[in-house]
């Protein structure tokens, strides 16, 4: 259904392959240009997970009612793949900062494939002091940037997989590419630091890329480029993934009309046999509601505002 000669507001899922250099709010602005410039209706657009300017990848985009669940992307784990440099360590722990420290020391393979398992599973980590952690209402990389010490508490995360993607030879490695599958609030820089300093060297970040985030794949990832060119094509909503693609974990709950309406003015549901959980909530192929059943009683957690006719 259009209106006024324009589509109608998407919703959905658009994953962006963030270029180096851009930063995750301006990928939400470029979106939101491509959209204005190519005439869709005026759509809210959110990100799910901050990825920094220097890192590449996937980048999920929210568009319309998605918006409502970009939080929970928040919270999904991510996989990464980095390249670690040895022999000198910058002050942002990548290829932005000064080197602050160096060393002669280089790891063989074997070395590095040795102290891998003391970085897996639940580990502690100290962030960067460049990172957009808060230290008394201040970003850290604010107070960084302007000369002081910043001294972050080490907090626990949860790498759940870590391997060796590319790593040759026998001899002394200036550099190692490593995969890795972590919990939410893990810095890949502060992991490159510290898998360094267990090899008795020193090292930094040369390239960042996140090829995973939460359900979301680089394959299903588009770049800037191609998204304008659909976008002048009209046909933006190909590339669209839908809102319950971002809960790919959460089972569906189908509803009646009656049931539907009852749900959509945020009344309780009761005597549903299903177990206790999270729930999508969905009439038909429409998604209406994102549900939480505790013995027996359906409370509506977030609700969608999507029509019941496919558009």
């Amino acid at each position: 259904m259009e209106t006024a000669g324009k589509p109608a507001p998407l919703s959905g899922w658009l994953i962006l392959d963030k270029p180096r250099g851009l930063g995750s709010t301006q990928g939400v602005s470029a979106v939101k240009r491509v959209l204005r410039q190519n005439g869709y209706a005026k759509t809210k657009v959110g990100h799910g997970g901050t990825l920094d300017p220097l890192a590449e990848g996937v980048l999920p985009i929210a568009l319309g009612e998605a918006t409502k669940l970009a939080g929970r992307m928040l919270d999904a784990s991510k996989v990464y793949e980095f390249t670690l440099r040895f022999g000198a360590e910058t002050e942002t722990l990548d290829t932005e900062g000064a080197v602050i420290a160096t060393s002669d020391v280089r790891p063989s393979l074997a070395d590095v494939e040795a102290v891998l398992p003391r970085f897996t599973g639940p580990i502690e980590q100290v962030p960067p002091a460049y990172s957009a952690l808060k230290v008394d209402g201040q970003r850290a990389y604010d107070r960084a940037r302007a000369g002081e010490v910043v001294e972050l508490r080490a907090r626990a995360v949860v790498i759940h997989a870590l391997d060796i993607r590319q790593g040759e030879g026998q001899g002394p490695l200036d550099a190692i590419t490593l995969v890795a599958h972590v919990s939410k609030g893990t810095y890949i820089r502060s992991l490159a630091r510290d898998i360094a300093y267990a090899l008795g060297t020193c090292g930094h970040v040369t390239y960042l890329r996140r090829t995973k985030a939460g359900p979301f794949l680089e394959e299903q990832a588009i770049s800037l480029d191609n998204l304008e060119e659909s976008a002048k094509r009209a046909s933006l909503e190909h590339l669209l993934l839908p809102l319950e693609a971002g809960l790919d974990d959460i089972p569906a709950l189908h509803l009646d009309q009656t049931s539907a309406q009852a749900v959509r003015q945020g009344r309780v549901l009761s005597g549903m046999p299903q177990s206790s959980g999270l729930y999508l909530a969905k009439l038909g192929a429409v998604p209406v509601a994102l549900m939480e059943i505790s013995e027996g009683t359906a409370k509506v957690v977030r609700g969608f505002n999507l029509s019941d006719v496919a558009e």
